[in-house]
């Protein structure tokens, strides 16, 4: 299994950031990150759009939700079916999620371990972002705007109007801020060259909320609700 891990996932991760920093971020190593972070999003962005659609549209489900909940506190079958009806009246798959994270978890290890090991061969030759950041070192404004970028992030998952938002489901809005309390503690002690990793997928998260967002709210006034 680590054999598998290290041929599918981390040789061909180190491989493509050796090949940008070399022809294409004409050694500067920060720029390889960022276009390395880009490809990997888009590569990957059927199932990120996917998902993050679904966490959407189920945040802006939360009223629905909570009458549900509240019509059938006594009957937990009765609650679970209909709550599934709900998710496949508007084409929601409510696993989505715990997919995504299956799938993104043994990449994000291996850009750990590219990051926090690979960058010592000896073709790094210079870690220097923009002549200025150290990204073998860690940095502590990369990490804030890092835990910046994705609570913003996650603040454009949550409803927007009065009622959605008073309905939303208390754990998302624990989430709001946890999610970036803890990627500030997680990175302040890592490379900043992970800290630039997560920036730029955050903010390139952010970018696809709002086309999600856009859209959702297009369907809406067009009368497909949500869907």
């Amino acid at each position: 299994m680590k054999n598998l891990f290290h041929n599918l996932l981390y040789q061909p991760i180190l491989e493509a950031l050796i090949f940008i920093y070399k022809y294409i971020a004409f050694h500067d190593l920060g720029f390889a990150i960022i276009l390395l972070t880009v490809f990997i999003r888009f590569l990957l962005l059927p199932l990120f759009h996917r998902g993050a659609k679904d966490q959407t549209k189920i945040q802006r489900l939360q009223p629905l939700v909570k009458k549900i909940q509240q019509d059938h506190k006594d009957d937990k079958e009765k609650q679970t079916r209909a709550l599934l009806d709900l998710y496949k009246e508007h084409c929601i798959n409510p696993f989505s999620s715990i997919l995504l994270l299956i799938v993104q978890l043994p990449v994000l290890i291996a850009l750990y371990q590219v990051f926090l090991n690979g960058l010592s061969i000896a073709v790094f030759d210079n870690y220097k972002f923009l002549s200025l950041i150290d990204l073998s070192q860690k940095n502590f404004l990369i990490t804030i705007l890092a835990a910046l970028a994705q609570y913003f992030q996650g603040r454009s998952m949550m409803p927007k109007t009065g009622t959605c938002q008073a309905a939303a489901d208390r754990a998302s809005q624990a989430m709001l801020y946890v999610g970036p309390a803890l990627t500030l503690l997680f990175l302040n002690s890592l490379p900043s060259a992970l800290g630039l990793y997560w920036l730029v997928s955050s903010l390139f998260s952010l970018g696809q909320q709002v086309f999600i967002n856009k859209t959702l709210e297009k369907q809406k006034q067009n009368g497909t609700i949500i869907r």
